[in-house]
Protein backbone atom coordinates (compact mmCIF):
# COMPACT_ATOMS: atom_id res chain seq x y z
CA UNK A 1 0.00 0.00 0.00
CA UNK A 2 2.80 2.40 0.93
CA UNK A 3 4.56 1.60 -2.35
CA UNK A 4 1.38 2.32 -4.34
CA UNK A 5 0.94 5.71 -2.59
CA UNK A 6 4.54 6.72 -3.21
CA UNK A 7 4.39 5.57 -6.83
CA UNK A 8 1.04 6.94 -7.92
CA UNK A 9 0.48 9.96 -5.66
CA UNK A 10 3.97 11.26 -5.11
CA UNK A 11 5.53 10.26 -8.42
CA UNK A 12 8.30 8.26 -6.72
CA UNK A 13 9.29 4.97 -8.31
CA UNK A 14 12.04 2.49 -7.43
CA UNK A 15 15.17 2.21 -9.52
CA UNK A 16 15.04 -0.41 -12.27
CA UNK A 17 16.62 -3.70 -11.37
CA UNK A 18 19.29 -3.16 -14.02
CA UNK A 19 20.60 -0.16 -12.14
CA UNK A 20 22.44 -1.14 -8.94
CA UNK A 21 21.73 1.04 -5.94
CA UNK A 22 24.78 2.70 -4.38
CA UNK A 23 25.84 1.07 -1.13
CA UNK A 24 27.57 4.12 0.34
CA UNK A 25 27.13 7.81 0.79
CA UNK A 26 29.75 8.58 -1.86
CA UNK A 27 28.88 9.73 -5.36
CA UNK A 28 30.99 8.94 -8.38
CA UNK A 29 32.54 11.82 -10.29
CA UNK A 30 30.25 11.16 -13.25
CA UNK A 31 27.14 11.41 -11.11
CA UNK A 32 27.98 14.67 -9.39
CA UNK A 33 25.64 17.47 -10.41
CA UNK A 34 25.20 20.96 -9.03
CA UNK A 35 22.56 21.19 -6.35
CA UNK A 36 19.75 23.58 -7.21
CA UNK A 37 18.55 25.93 -4.53
CA UNK A 38 14.89 26.51 -4.19
CA UNK A 39 13.80 30.11 -4.78
CA UNK A 40 13.79 32.18 -1.64
CA UNK A 41 11.85 35.29 -0.85
CA UNK A 42 13.97 38.37 -0.39
CA UNK A 43 12.90 40.58 2.51
CA UNK A 44 12.54 43.48 0.11
CA UNK A 45 12.57 42.30 -3.46
CA UNK A 46 10.11 39.41 -3.41
CA UNK A 47 10.82 36.20 -5.35
CA UNK A 48 14.49 35.66 -6.15
CA UNK A 49 15.96 33.92 -9.16
CA UNK A 50 17.37 30.40 -9.31
CA UNK A 51 21.08 29.70 -9.27
CA UNK A 52 23.36 26.73 -9.04
CA UNK A 53 24.82 25.85 -5.65
CA UNK A 54 28.40 24.75 -5.21
CA UNK A 55 30.44 24.24 -2.07
CA UNK A 56 32.76 27.14 -1.34
CA UNK A 57 33.62 26.53 2.27
CA UNK A 58 36.58 26.87 4.57
CA UNK A 59 35.25 23.99 6.67
CA UNK A 60 35.64 20.24 5.96
CA UNK A 61 33.74 19.13 2.86
CA UNK A 62 30.60 17.08 3.40
CA UNK A 63 29.02 15.14 0.57
CA UNK A 64 25.42 15.92 -0.29
CA UNK A 65 22.92 13.23 0.78
CA UNK A 66 21.35 10.79 -1.63
CA UNK A 67 17.61 11.01 -2.00
CA UNK A 68 17.02 7.54 -0.55
CA UNK A 69 19.12 8.38 2.51
CA UNK A 70 16.66 10.98 3.78
CA UNK A 71 14.31 9.91 6.49
CA UNK A 72 10.62 9.72 5.73
CA UNK A 73 8.38 12.59 6.75
CA UNK A 74 9.17 15.23 4.17
CA UNK A 75 7.15 17.90 5.93
CA UNK A 76 9.53 18.01 8.89
CA UNK A 77 12.20 20.06 7.12
CA UNK A 78 14.88 17.93 8.82
CA UNK A 79 17.44 16.55 6.36
CA UNK A 80 18.88 13.44 7.97
CA UNK A 81 21.98 11.71 6.61
CA UNK A 82 22.84 8.06 7.16
CA UNK A 83 26.11 6.27 6.59
CA UNK A 84 26.83 2.66 5.66
CA UNK A 85 26.04 1.42 9.13
CA UNK A 86 22.60 3.06 9.07
CA UNK A 87 23.49 5.51 11.82
CA UNK A 88 22.54 9.15 11.42
CA UNK A 89 25.43 11.38 10.43
CA UNK A 90 26.04 14.86 11.78
CA UNK A 91 23.68 17.55 10.52
CA UNK A 92 25.47 20.24 8.52
CA UNK A 93 23.99 23.68 9.30
CA UNK A 94 25.92 25.16 6.36
CA UNK A 95 23.88 23.21 3.79
CA UNK A 96 21.10 25.15 2.03
CA UNK A 97 17.78 24.45 3.78
CA UNK A 98 15.22 22.27 1.95
CA UNK A 99 12.48 24.87 2.46
CA UNK A 100 11.79 28.44 1.42
CA UNK A 101 11.04 31.52 3.46
CA UNK A 102 7.48 31.45 2.13
CA UNK A 103 6.92 28.02 3.69
CA UNK A 104 7.86 29.36 7.12
CA UNK A 105 5.62 32.38 6.60
CA UNK A 106 2.69 30.17 5.59
CA UNK A 107 3.03 28.08 8.77
CA UNK A 108 2.63 31.11 11.06
CA UNK A 109 -1.01 31.85 12.03
CA UNK A 110 -2.44 34.98 10.45
CA UNK A 111 -3.28 36.62 13.77
CA UNK A 112 0.42 36.58 14.71
CA UNK A 113 0.97 39.33 12.14
CA UNK A 114 -1.65 41.64 13.66
CA UNK A 115 -0.29 44.67 15.53
CA UNK A 116 -2.37 46.03 18.40
CA UNK A 117 -1.23 49.57 19.30
CA UNK A 118 -3.27 49.56 22.51
CA UNK A 119 -1.60 46.39 23.68
CA UNK A 120 1.80 47.77 22.69
CA UNK A 121 1.13 50.99 24.62
CA UNK A 122 0.08 48.99 27.66
CA UNK A 123 3.58 47.53 27.84
CA UNK A 124 5.05 51.02 27.60
CA UNK A 125 2.85 52.28 30.45
CA UNK A 126 3.69 49.23 32.55
CA UNK A 127 7.44 49.61 32.12
CA UNK A 128 7.50 53.39 32.63
CA UNK A 129 5.47 53.06 35.84
CA UNK A 130 7.87 50.40 37.14
CA UNK A 131 10.88 52.63 36.32
CA UNK A 132 9.49 55.58 38.29
CA UNK A 133 8.33 53.41 41.21
CA UNK A 134 11.76 51.82 41.51
CA UNK A 135 13.51 55.20 41.42
CA UNK A 136 11.13 56.70 44.00
CA UNK A 137 11.51 53.71 46.32
CA UNK A 138 15.31 53.68 46.11
CA UNK A 139 15.56 57.45 46.69
CA UNK A 140 13.16 57.25 49.61
CA UNK A 141 14.89 54.34 51.35
CA UNK A 142 18.40 55.57 50.43
CA UNK A 143 20.19 52.62 52.06
CA UNK A 144 23.28 50.96 50.66
CA UNK A 145 21.74 47.53 51.10
CA UNK A 146 18.96 48.65 48.72
CA UNK A 147 21.00 50.39 46.04
CA UNK A 148 22.62 47.27 44.45
CA UNK A 149 19.18 45.65 44.15
CA UNK A 150 17.84 48.84 42.62
CA UNK A 151 20.69 49.05 40.10
CA UNK A 152 20.06 45.53 38.82
CA UNK A 153 16.28 45.97 38.68
CA UNK A 154 16.36 49.43 37.11
CA UNK A 155 19.06 48.50 34.60
CA UNK A 156 16.89 45.58 33.53
CA UNK A 157 13.92 47.92 33.11
CA UNK A 158 16.01 50.31 31.00
CA UNK A 159 16.73 47.28 28.80
CA UNK A 160 12.99 46.55 28.62
CA UNK A 161 12.39 50.13 27.46
CA UNK A 162 15.00 49.63 24.76
CA UNK A 163 13.21 46.51 23.50
CA UNK A 164 9.90 48.39 23.17
CA UNK A 165 11.69 51.14 21.25
CA UNK A 166 13.25 48.38 19.17
CA UNK A 167 9.72 47.25 18.23
CA UNK A 168 8.95 50.82 17.17
CA UNK A 169 12.00 50.78 14.93
CA UNK A 170 10.84 47.61 13.20
CA UNK A 171 7.28 48.86 12.81
CA UNK A 172 5.97 45.94 14.88
CA UNK A 173 4.74 48.31 17.59
CA UNK A 174 1.89 49.58 15.40
CA UNK A 175 0.95 50.30 11.79
CA UNK A 176 1.20 54.05 12.46
CA UNK A 177 4.70 55.33 11.53
CA UNK A 178 4.18 58.60 13.46
CA UNK A 179 3.20 56.77 16.63
CA UNK A 180 6.19 54.44 16.23
CA UNK A 181 8.54 57.40 15.78
CA UNK A 182 7.22 59.40 18.75
CA UNK A 183 7.22 56.45 21.15
CA UNK A 184 10.57 55.23 19.84
CA UNK A 185 12.19 58.63 20.38
CA UNK A 186 10.80 58.98 23.90
CA UNK A 187 11.93 55.51 24.95
CA UNK A 188 15.34 55.46 23.31
CA UNK A 189 16.28 59.05 24.09
CA UNK A 190 15.56 58.41 27.76
CA UNK A 191 18.32 55.77 27.79
CA UNK A 192 20.70 57.75 25.55
CA UNK A 193 20.13 55.86 22.29
CA UNK A 194 19.74 57.93 19.07
CA UNK A 195 16.52 56.39 17.78
CA UNK A 196 16.78 56.88 14.01
CA UNK A 197 20.53 56.37 13.93
CA UNK A 198 20.08 53.06 15.71
CA UNK A 199 16.97 52.15 13.69
CA UNK A 200 18.75 52.53 10.36
CA UNK A 201 21.87 50.59 11.36
CA UNK A 202 19.71 47.88 12.94
CA UNK A 203 17.76 47.59 9.70
CA UNK A 204 21.12 47.02 7.96
CA UNK A 205 21.85 44.28 10.50
CA UNK A 206 18.58 42.47 9.73
CA UNK A 207 18.92 42.82 5.97
CA UNK A 208 22.44 41.34 6.08
CA UNK A 209 22.31 38.99 9.06
CA UNK A 210 24.89 36.23 8.87
CA UNK A 211 27.03 38.01 6.26
CA UNK A 212 30.70 38.32 7.22
CA UNK A 213 31.30 41.77 5.75
CA UNK A 214 27.85 43.34 5.43
CA UNK A 215 26.32 42.51 8.81
CA UNK A 216 26.33 45.37 11.29
CA UNK A 217 26.02 43.80 14.74
CA UNK A 218 28.63 41.51 16.33
CA UNK A 219 29.78 40.26 12.94
CA UNK A 220 32.99 38.20 12.79
CA UNK A 221 36.36 39.70 11.92
CA UNK A 222 38.17 38.30 8.86
CA UNK A 223 41.56 36.92 9.86
CA UNK A 224 43.56 39.66 8.13
CA UNK A 225 41.62 42.38 9.98
CA UNK A 226 41.89 40.46 13.24
CA UNK A 227 45.67 40.16 12.88
CA UNK A 228 45.93 43.88 12.18
CA UNK A 229 44.39 44.82 15.55
CA UNK A 230 46.76 45.86 18.29
CA UNK A 231 46.92 43.66 21.36
CA UNK A 232 44.94 46.13 23.48
CA UNK A 233 42.01 46.18 21.05
CA UNK A 234 41.96 42.38 20.91
CA UNK A 235 41.99 42.22 24.70
CA UNK A 236 39.10 44.67 24.99
CA UNK A 237 37.02 42.84 22.39
CA UNK A 238 37.46 39.30 23.71
CA UNK A 239 38.19 39.58 27.44
CA UNK A 240 35.40 39.96 29.97
CA UNK A 241 33.98 42.25 31.18
CA UNK A 242 35.07 44.73 28.48
CA UNK A 243 32.86 43.48 25.60
CA UNK A 244 29.81 43.98 27.82
CA UNK A 245 30.43 47.75 27.88
CA UNK A 246 30.89 48.12 24.12
CA UNK A 247 27.55 49.57 23.03
CA UNK A 248 28.05 53.32 23.69
CA UNK A 249 31.42 53.16 21.92
CA UNK A 250 29.84 51.31 19.01
CA UNK A 251 27.26 54.10 18.66
CA UNK A 252 30.07 56.63 18.29
CA UNK A 253 32.52 54.64 16.17
CA UNK A 254 31.01 51.30 15.04
CA UNK A 255 33.01 48.06 14.92
CA UNK A 256 36.64 47.42 13.87
CA UNK A 257 36.99 47.72 10.11
CA UNK A 258 34.01 50.06 9.80
CA UNK A 259 33.75 53.80 10.26
CA UNK A 260 30.97 56.27 10.92
CA UNK A 261 28.80 57.41 13.80
CA UNK A 262 25.14 56.89 14.66
CA UNK A 263 24.95 60.58 15.55
CA UNK A 264 26.38 62.16 12.39
CA UNK A 265 24.01 62.63 9.43
CA UNK A 266 26.86 62.25 6.92
CA UNK A 267 28.00 58.91 8.34
CA UNK A 268 28.55 55.95 6.01
CA UNK A 269 25.60 54.33 7.76
CA UNK A 270 23.08 56.65 6.14
CA UNK A 271 21.92 57.73 2.70
CA UNK A 272 21.25 61.43 1.96
CA UNK A 273 17.46 61.27 2.40
CA UNK A 274 17.93 59.97 5.97
CA UNK A 275 19.88 63.00 7.19
CA UNK A 276 16.85 64.80 8.66
CA UNK A 277 15.87 61.72 10.64
CA UNK A 278 19.38 61.35 12.02
CA UNK A 279 19.56 65.03 12.99
CA UNK A 280 16.17 64.76 14.76
CA UNK A 281 17.34 61.81 16.83
CA UNK A 282 20.67 63.42 17.65
CA UNK A 283 18.85 66.55 18.87
CA UNK A 284 16.57 64.40 21.07
CA UNK A 285 19.61 62.58 22.45
CA UNK A 286 21.29 65.93 23.21
CA UNK A 287 18.11 67.16 24.93
CA UNK A 288 18.21 64.14 27.23
CA UNK A 289 21.84 64.90 28.06
CA UNK A 290 20.80 68.46 29.01
CA UNK A 291 17.98 67.11 31.20
CA UNK A 292 20.39 64.75 32.96
CA UNK A 293 22.86 67.60 33.47
CA UNK A 294 20.11 69.72 35.02
CA UNK A 295 19.05 66.91 37.34
CA UNK A 296 22.67 66.39 38.32
CA UNK A 297 22.93 70.06 39.24
CA UNK A 298 19.72 69.89 41.32
CA UNK A 299 20.25 66.52 43.02
CA UNK A 300 24.01 66.25 43.08
CA UNK A 301 26.30 63.97 41.03
CA UNK A 302 26.36 61.21 43.63
CA UNK A 303 22.56 60.85 43.68
CA UNK A 304 22.32 60.93 39.88
CA UNK A 305 25.05 58.32 39.60
CA UNK A 306 23.04 56.04 41.89
CA UNK A 307 19.65 56.75 40.30
CA UNK A 308 20.65 56.81 36.62
CA UNK A 309 24.36 56.27 35.96
CA UNK A 310 24.79 52.76 37.36
CA UNK A 311 21.45 51.46 35.95
CA UNK A 312 22.47 52.82 32.55
CA UNK A 313 25.60 50.65 32.52
CA UNK A 314 23.59 47.63 33.70
CA UNK A 315 21.32 48.25 30.70
CA UNK A 316 24.37 48.39 28.41
CA UNK A 317 25.54 45.05 29.80
CA UNK A 318 22.13 43.50 29.13
CA UNK A 319 22.11 44.83 25.57
CA UNK A 320 25.60 43.55 24.76
CA UNK A 321 25.00 40.18 26.42
CA UNK A 322 21.70 39.49 24.65
CA UNK A 323 22.71 40.75 21.21
CA UNK A 324 26.02 38.84 21.32
CA UNK A 325 24.45 35.54 22.38
CA UNK A 326 21.80 35.75 19.68
CA UNK A 327 24.58 35.23 17.14
CA UNK A 328 27.31 33.40 19.06
CA UNK A 329 27.94 30.66 21.57
CA UNK A 330 26.15 27.60 20.19
CA UNK A 331 27.86 24.35 21.16
CA UNK A 332 28.21 23.58 17.45
CA UNK A 333 29.98 25.99 15.15
CA UNK A 334 27.46 27.87 13.03
CA UNK A 335 28.24 29.19 9.56
CA UNK A 336 28.76 32.73 8.40
CA UNK A 337 28.38 33.55 4.72
CA UNK A 338 29.67 35.83 2.02
CA UNK A 339 29.34 36.08 -1.74
CA UNK A 340 26.78 33.97 -3.58
CA UNK A 341 26.32 31.55 -0.71
CA UNK A 342 24.66 34.20 1.45
CA UNK A 343 20.89 34.58 1.35
CA UNK A 344 18.41 36.24 3.67
CA UNK A 345 17.04 32.88 4.77
CA UNK A 346 20.38 31.16 5.34
CA UNK A 347 21.72 34.15 7.25
CA UNK A 348 18.62 34.36 9.44
CA UNK A 349 18.80 30.66 10.30
CA UNK A 350 22.19 31.17 11.98
CA UNK A 351 20.57 33.25 14.74
CA UNK A 352 19.77 31.66 18.09
CA UNK A 353 16.90 31.67 20.55
CA UNK A 354 17.78 32.01 24.25
CA UNK A 355 15.79 31.32 27.39
CA UNK A 356 16.11 33.96 30.13
CA UNK A 357 13.78 32.46 32.72
CA UNK A 358 11.81 35.11 34.61
CA UNK A 359 13.38 37.81 32.45
CA UNK A 360 11.58 36.58 29.31
CA UNK A 361 8.41 38.45 30.21
CA UNK A 362 10.25 41.50 31.53
CA UNK A 363 12.23 42.07 28.33
CA UNK A 364 9.33 41.19 26.06
CA UNK A 365 10.49 37.79 24.75
CA UNK A 366 13.44 39.25 22.87
CA UNK A 367 15.13 35.88 23.38
CA UNK A 368 12.71 34.40 20.83
CA UNK A 369 15.01 35.64 18.13
CA UNK A 370 15.05 33.38 15.07
CA UNK A 371 11.52 34.19 13.89
CA UNK A 372 12.06 37.82 14.85
CA UNK A 373 15.09 37.98 12.57
CA UNK A 374 13.26 36.40 9.65
CA UNK A 375 10.03 38.37 10.17
CA UNK A 376 10.78 41.49 12.27
CA UNK A 377 7.29 42.88 11.62
CA UNK A 378 5.73 40.30 14.00
CA UNK A 379 4.90 41.94 17.39
CA UNK A 380 6.88 40.61 20.33
CA UNK A 381 3.76 39.26 22.04
CA UNK A 382 3.19 36.83 19.15
CA UNK A 383 6.77 35.62 18.75
CA UNK A 384 6.50 32.53 20.96
CA UNK A 385 3.38 31.28 19.18
CA UNK A 386 4.86 32.06 15.76
CA UNK A 387 8.03 30.17 16.66
CA UNK A 388 6.09 27.09 17.80
CA UNK A 389 4.18 27.11 14.52
CA UNK A 390 7.34 27.45 12.42
CA UNK A 391 9.44 24.78 14.13
CA UNK A 392 8.06 21.83 12.10
CA UNK A 393 9.11 23.60 8.89
CA UNK A 394 12.52 24.76 10.10
CA UNK A 395 13.41 21.40 11.63
CA UNK A 396 17.04 20.99 12.64
CA UNK A 397 17.89 24.48 11.44
CA UNK A 398 16.16 25.60 14.63
CA UNK A 399 18.26 25.06 17.76
CA UNK A 400 16.22 24.61 20.92
CA UNK A 401 17.57 26.94 23.63
CA UNK A 402 18.82 25.45 26.87
CA UNK A 403 16.18 25.80 29.56
CA UNK A 404 16.93 28.50 32.11
CA UNK A 405 16.31 28.60 35.80
CA UNK A 406 14.54 31.63 37.27
CA UNK A 407 17.58 33.73 36.29
CA UNK A 408 19.75 32.98 33.23
CA UNK A 409 23.04 32.34 34.99
CA UNK A 410 23.76 29.46 32.60
CA UNK A 411 24.35 31.98 29.81
CA UNK A 412 27.42 33.37 31.56
CA UNK A 413 29.24 30.11 30.88
CA UNK A 414 28.13 30.21 27.24
CA UNK A 415 29.44 33.77 26.94
CA UNK A 416 32.84 32.91 28.47
CA UNK A 417 33.26 29.87 26.21
CA UNK A 418 32.38 31.81 23.07
CA UNK A 419 34.76 34.68 23.81
CA UNK A 420 37.55 32.12 24.23
CA UNK A 421 36.86 30.30 20.95
CA UNK A 422 35.14 32.68 18.49
CA UNK A 423 37.81 35.12 17.34
CA UNK A 424 37.95 35.35 13.54
CA UNK A 425 36.94 33.67 10.27
CA UNK A 426 38.94 32.90 7.15
CA UNK A 427 39.56 35.69 4.67
CA UNK A 428 38.39 33.46 1.82
CA UNK A 429 35.54 31.03 1.37
CA UNK A 430 31.84 31.72 1.08
CA UNK A 431 30.79 29.49 3.99
CA UNK A 432 33.11 30.06 6.95
CA UNK A 433 33.22 29.22 10.63
CA UNK A 434 34.75 30.91 13.66
CA UNK A 435 38.30 29.97 14.57
CA UNK A 436 40.24 30.52 17.79
CA UNK A 437 43.50 32.37 18.28
CA UNK A 438 45.53 30.04 20.54
CA UNK A 439 47.62 32.92 21.86
CA UNK A 440 44.55 34.86 22.96
CA UNK A 441 43.07 31.77 24.60
CA UNK A 442 46.24 31.25 26.63
CA UNK A 443 46.32 34.84 27.86
CA UNK A 444 42.61 34.82 28.76
CA UNK A 445 42.70 31.56 30.75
Amino acid sequence: MASWVLSNCCGLRPLPASLPRPNSGLLSAASLKPLKRRPLFSPTAGLGGRREWALRVSAPLQVAPLEDERESGEGSGEPSLKGRDGKEEAFDPGMPPPFALAEIRAAIPKHCWVKDPWRSMSYVVRDVVVVFVLAAAAASLNKWIVWPLYWIAQGTMFWALFVLGHDCGHGSFSNNPKLNSVVGHLLHSSILVPYHGWRISHRTHHQNHGHVENDESWHPLPEKLYRSLDSTTRKLRFTLPFPMFAYPFYLWGRSPGKCGSHFHPSSDLFVPNEKKDVITSTVCWAAMVVILAGLTYLMGPNQMLKLYGVPYWIFVMWLDLVTYLHHHGHEEKLPWYRGKEWSYLRGGLTTLDRDYGWINNIHHDIGTHVIHHLFPQIPHYHLVEATDAAKPVIGKYYREPARSGPLPFHLLGVLVRSLKHDHYVNDTGEVVYYQADPRLRVTSD
